[in-house]
């Protein structure tokens, strides 16, 4: 299985980089091809709505980094989406990188695919993820992805507080399930 992993951490040797690494590390010990995107260290421009896509085949009008993430979301089996969580929500960075998505929505939208969330943010508070829940569910909905499960951290303000949580097994129980 083809799998294409999206962070969206801006830090390097972040929370979400350690549970990203320790999703990769078990999907491609169990065999499955594994493609990473660390997505806030790359050059991808915002969608500005203009619909040149729409007139020009699903190609963009920037020409940057965001082609190389379309051209392996096409042909992939399954997506992740990890990312920090942001007042909520997901980084913006990751956020520019769905919004994309819109160039190539016909191509995405017709190709069948699994989805997961893994998410990492401070809060304890067992509401605090409930609306990047919600983002990601409507989005799978809306894709025709079949949302297949996710492991959301809480309590995990730096990388020491996932090397001390279950989190990490989460994580790898995530990759291992996937078929």
């Amino acid at each position: 299985m083809k799998i294409v992993v999206l962070t969206g951490s801006p830090h390097k040797e972040g929370t979400t980089d350690l549970l990203a690494s320790e999703y990769a590390r078990e999907a491609t010990d169990k065999g499955h091809e594994l493609i990473r995107f660390d997505t806030a260290h790359m050059d991808i421009h915002p969608c500005i709505g203009c619909d040149y896509c729409r007139q020009n085949d699903g190609i963009c009008i920037y020409r940057d980094d965001m082609k190389m993430i379309s051209d392996e979301l096409e042909d992939a089996d399954a997506v992740v989406f990890v990312t920090p969580l942001y007042y909520f929500g997901m980084t913006a960075q990751l956020k520019t990188v769905i919004d994309r998505f819109y160039a190539t929505n016909i191509a995405l939208r017709s190709t069948p695919k699994k989805a997961y969330l893994i998410a990492a943010g401070a809060d304890e508070d067992d509401w605090a993820m409930d609306g990047l829940k919600a983002h990601f569910i409507t989005m799978c909905r809306y894709m025709k992805w079949e949302e297949m499960g996710s492991v959301l951290g809480l309590g995990l303000s730096v990388r020491e507080d996932a090397l001390e949580s279950d989190y990490l097994r989460q994580v790898r129980d995530l990759a291992y399930k996937i078929e």
